[in-house]
């Protein structure tokens, strides 16, 4: 089974009340039971019901058919007596007496389902109702002691109505496992069947059923001594299966059955062959069923000696309400392969279909089960290792999980490549983008802004820029003498220098850097000219690429040269200044022969389409993913200083020397900002130093930039998950559970994919996520047709 359910009703009775009832729910394999405590009041009630109950149903039996069947035992019929459980012939039943044995049986359950329903065992229902979903396999076992407990139609509960994969067992309060031998390993279940007294009734067809089974081996006694009947009992190598019909009755805490139709010796007690029995289920004797009437006392005489399950009945039965309960059962657990407990079901519901003739016939089987014991199937009998067909999950085959899980990772891969997908992942990129820690400003960096401020000092009145020629001979004279490794300057310039002197000075300054513009005459970006006179080693583009949300998310490190372009520099500003400052560490760009730019013993992954979140995008040139570095309270990857500062003479000489100085425009009115995954736009001078921070602190500290799996494992990875999401759903039957699980697996996703950006690794989220709810939604689909097949024709296996 899927999940057990044990309710032991402790102590007390109907008439007291039952102060302590507990509920343990066993989870599958779980080695643990959850626990949960209510009480039941005291419903008097139901004890006199259930005595009219039972008196309606014996006056319809026949008293002239009744009498004659007692003959053959020497025991006197009293109207009044509760003892005359004798096995019953078909009978004639008057309109009128069924019609009041129908209320009564409604009346009956109706009182069932109110006491069960009372405030104090609410919460027992309720947590059984949230542990557990409708379409798994559940047993539920009653544990009692009381007589009076155990005879109440339990069948009747409504959460019966609702979990139609559920049946009720009887269990005595105290039991335990005994340790069987070790079964002989066979192909055939072997049954001991035996055929007892059978005056009144016929017997033969029960036979029929058994000798019909297939992968069976029947032993037949008909009218056994009690000698041959025990002799059989401790025969080797065993039975599975004990079978018993006949007459039988309860007598107090035991019962007696016929076993033959000898005047003298005809009739046994559990007691006069319970060491056979304990043999027997020392040699591996798994069920007993008593096809005979009021067997209740034979089971529970039979669970003090340990067998494992029982199959009884609990009132007098007809003939033939035993002999279609018998063929029912046996098609279902046999021929269809269902577990124990739902050829229970079947068969008992099925009785349903005569109760016209045999009113409350479905009320009567009963299965008694030891729950230190679980319950086999008939292909364990008969040495097939597979479990019995179910709704668990367990015993499905794994194809419908597997091609599911395939066909929703083709679909959502071809979604993505598409570029169906890319919006979502770039939008879930950002967010993990955004949880990631802090990092210490990069202490090679220096950044001199220029602010609305810095476009007001004197030093600005003759700029036609963002930076006069007079400001930046200035910035030059405080920051030259300080020793700089590299000065990058992020201000256009496309119109002659003026002094002279100036430009003069440019060229003898071999770290000097300045920017120029491509531009894009498509897309009517218009280019700008690189410095005057300023040699093309020196000069770096400005352009950048962003995604359709114009957000900047990548890294343009080089691109190649358009024929008759001015700014012809075939690197950008940020790797000119970076090659520049690693020069010093004897740290040269060169490339693998994958054509992967290499500083030092980083190898920076060049980004192509159809790579990663990108799977229609323009990738030329040598595009990399901008691993950005933050601080607590700023985007910005470097310490700050404005250049009325550095004009003032404001800077130390360990803010300068050996450092990268960047300079450009910070000013809102310059409208040089751009948006980064964080949702806020920073000027482009700011991101010029993310990307040489980039560069420069992946070949000196082995910061790698963020990079992207190879096609072959992202396919692995969205296939996983979407493996994950189906078994889920396949052996999960738990609603409620189902969506915890499902929401920590997805977590779990969120987690990995962090923590791979942590470790500048773009893990597939989105994807993986899609191909996981996908192949769950696929498989309920699946689990829910099958589910309802099988209700609709159990023979069908699920």
């Amino acid at each position: 089974m899927t999940k057990s359910v044990i309710i032991n009703l402790g102590t007390g009775d109907l008439y007291r009340g039952l102060p302590r009832v507990t509920a343990q729910v066993w989870m599958g394999e779980r080695s643990r039971p959850e626990q949960y405590i209510g009480s039941l009041p005291a419903a008097p009630k139901l004890v006199e019901l259930y005595r009219d109950w039972r008196s309606l149903y014996k006056s319809l039996c026949s008293r002239q058919q009744l009498r004659s069947v007692a003959r053959v035992i020497r025991e006197p019929i009293d109207d009044e007596s509760e003892e005359d459980e004798l096995e019953i012939d078909e009978i004639g039943i008057t309109n009128v007496s069924q019609v009041s044995f129908e209320q009564l049986s409604q009346t009956l359950q109706d009182a069932l389902n109110a006491w069960l329903s009372s405030e104090p065992f609410l919460p027992i229902e309720r947590q059984l109702r949230s542990q557990l979903s409708p379409t798994e396999e559940v047993g539920v076992v009653i544990e009692t002691d009381d007589e009076l407990l155990r005879r109440l139609p339990w069948q009747r509960w409504d959460f019966f109505k609702d979990y139609p994969q559920a049946e009720m067992a009887l269990s005595c309060s105290a039991y335990q496992f005994r340790q069987a031998a070790p079964r002989t390993p066979r192909t055939k279940a072997r049954i001991l069947a035996v055929l007892g007294n059978s005056q009144g009734i016929h017997l033969q067809q029960d036979a029929e059923f058994l000798q019909q089974l297939p992968d069976a081996e029947t032993r037949l006694l008909v009218n056994p001594s009690r000698q041959e009947f025990n002799q059989q009992l401790w025969a080797d190598p065993g039975w599975d299966m004990l079978f018993f019909a006949g007459h039988s009755q309860t007598e107090g805490e035991t019962g007696r059955i016929y076993i033959n139709e000898n005047a003298q010796h005809n009739s046994l007690t559990i007691e006069q062959f319970e060491a056979a029995i304990e043999g027997a289920v020392s040699k591996g004797l798994k069920l007993a069923i008593f096809n005979s009437c009021d067997g209740l006392g034979l089971a529970t005489a039979l669970s003090c000696l340990h067998i494992p399950q029982v199959i009884v009945m609990r009132e007098p039965v007809p003939n033939r309400v035993a002999q279609e309960f018998f063929k029912h059962f046996l098609e279902a657990f046999a021929r269809q392969h269902l577990s124990l407990y739902l050829a229970v079901r079947q068969a008992r519901q099925q009785l349903q279909g005569i109760e016209d003739e045999f009113p409350g016939a479905s009320w009567l089987p009963v299965l008694c089960q030891n729950p230190a014991v679980e319950p086999l199937t008939w292909q364990d009998w008969c040495g097939n290792p597979k479990r019995a067909v179910r709704l668990d999950g367990r015993s499905r085959p794994w194809q419908p999980v597997l091609l599911t899980s395939l066909a929703a990772t083709a679909c959502v891969l071809g979604i993505r490549y598409l570029g169906g997908l890319q919006p979502w992942e770039l939008q879930a990129f950002d967010r993990l983008l955004q949880l990631r820690p802090p990092e210490p400003l990069d202490q090679r960096l220096l950044i001199v802004t220029i602010t609305e401020d810095d476009l007001h000092l004197p030093e600005q009145a003759q700029r036609k820029g963002s930076l006069s020629d007079l400001a930046l001979a200035k910035l030059l004279s405080k920051l030259t003498p300080l020793k700089p490794r590299a000065i990058g300057l992020d201000v256009y310039h496309d119109f002659p220098i003026t002094p002279a002197s100036l430009a003069d000075d440019l060229k003898r300054h071999p770290n000097f850097f300045a920017i120029c513009k491509v531009g894009d005459p498509e897309a009517n970006f218009p280019e700008i000219a690189p410095w005057p006179n300023l040699s093309i080693d020196r000069q770096g583009f400005s352009d950048v690429v962003t995604d359709e949300d114009n957000v900047l998310r990548r890294h343009l490190v080089t691109m190649d040269r358009i024929p008759g372009s001015s700014c012809s520099t075939p690197y950008a500003l940020s790797a000119q200044l970076a090659f520049q400052y690693l020069k010093a560490e004897k740290i040269f760009p060169r490339y693998t022969p994958q054509g992967n730019l290499q500083l030092g013993k980083q190898v920076f992954q060049r980004l192509q389409n159809h790579q990663g979140g990108y799977q229609q995008t323009d990738t030329a040139g040598y595009q990399l993913l901008l691993n950005y570095r933050f601080s607590d309270d700023s985007l910005s990857p470097a310490a700050t200083v404005t250049l009325k500062d550095v004009l003032a003479g404001r800077l130390k000489p360990e803010d300068v020397s050996d450092r990268i100085i960047l300079i450009g425009v910070t000013a809102p009115s310059s409208k040089d900002y751009l948006a980064t995954p964080f949702g806020k736009r920073i000027p482009g001078v700011l991101l010029q130093a993310q990307m040489v921070s980039q560069l420069v602190s992946a070949a000196q500290e082995g910061r790698a930039p963020i990079e992207v799996w190879v096609w072959q494992s992202e396919v692995l990875w969205v296939w996983s998950w979407a493996i994950v999401g189906g078994v889920l759903v396949w052996r999960c039957r738990s609603r409620f559970r189902l969506i915890g699980l499902e929401v920590a697996a997805l977590g779990t996703l969120v987690v990995l994919c962090f923590y791979g950006l942590t470790q500048s690794q773009w893990v597939p989220l989105v994807p993986a996520a899609f191909g996981f709810m996908l192949t769950s939604g696929g498989v309920a689909f699946i689990v829910a047709d099958q589910n309802h097949k099988y209700r609709s024709n159990p023979s069908i296996p699920p």
